[in-house]
């Protein structure tokens, strides 16, 4: 029997590397549980800046979290602006303003080719969804565009749920080119997010194969 394991934890320390770089035994369950309210604060709060990953690092008193975006010039807004508001909208929302002697710093990194990186891809298909598109037509185009890019040696899109609004609940995927879940080595960049629709609620996972890498 198989089992299932996330492409990015598969691949920890050899290729990806951890998403909250901290530990703590004593809070460790309280700050999971920020870090993950953190992350889909930024994501909800930010959808049109193509955020790909937040990296949240944690010392005594410090709290540093990092945003790969591939357009960083809305999250930093007209003179460093955008950031301080998401810094006072972070503690007003998460840390519901209990928060003294930690500071809170935000850096936004620009990631090349957003394009091609899956949780990009991910939400311009749940644009597209929302917006009731054929998903057939959707992922048909998302998988011609993305290929274009010479980068790219496979994707697989994945997605389920009442599909076109039909009664019964079901699951499709599309592929093209090479996809080596097994192999260590190869850069596999996977993300999965959902669509909020009418009908329900359509899950949506994308895997991109980017070669192998290495050292």
């Amino acid at each position: 029997m198989t089992h299932r394991v996330h492409p990015k934890i598969f691949r920890i320390k050899n290729i990806n590397d951890w998403s909250s770089q901290w530990f703590n035994k004593r809070k460790y369950r309280d700050f999971l549980e920020q870090d993950f309210r953190i992350r889909e604060f930024i994501k909800k709060q930010l959808k049109q800046a193509a955020v790909d990953e937040v990296i949240i690092k944690r010392s005594a008193n410090s709290i540093q979290i990092i945003i790969k975006a591939g357009r960083p010039g809305i999250i930093i807004g007209r003179g460093g602006t955008g950031i301080q508001d998401l810094k006072k909208e972070i503690i007003r929302n998460i840390f519901k303003e209990r928060i003294k002697g930690i500071d809170i710093k935000i850096d936004v990194e620009e990631i090349p080719k957003s394009e091609i990186q899956a949780a990009v891809v991910a939400q311009g298909i749940i644009e597209q969804l929302e917006r009731r598109m054929p998903f057939r037509r959707i992922l048909k185009q998302t998988i011609e565009k993305v290929m274009q890019n010479p980068e790219v040696k496979g994707i697989k899109i994945w997605v389920s749920g009442r599909l076109n609004g039909a009664e019964m609940a079901r699951s499709e995927w599309l592929m093209k080119g090479k996809l080596p879940l097994q192999s260590l080595r190869a850069n596999i960049n996977y993300a999965q997010n959902n669509a909020y629709t009418i009908y329900g609620v359509i899950g949506v996972k994308v895997w991109i194969y980017k070669g192998e890498l290495f050292e």
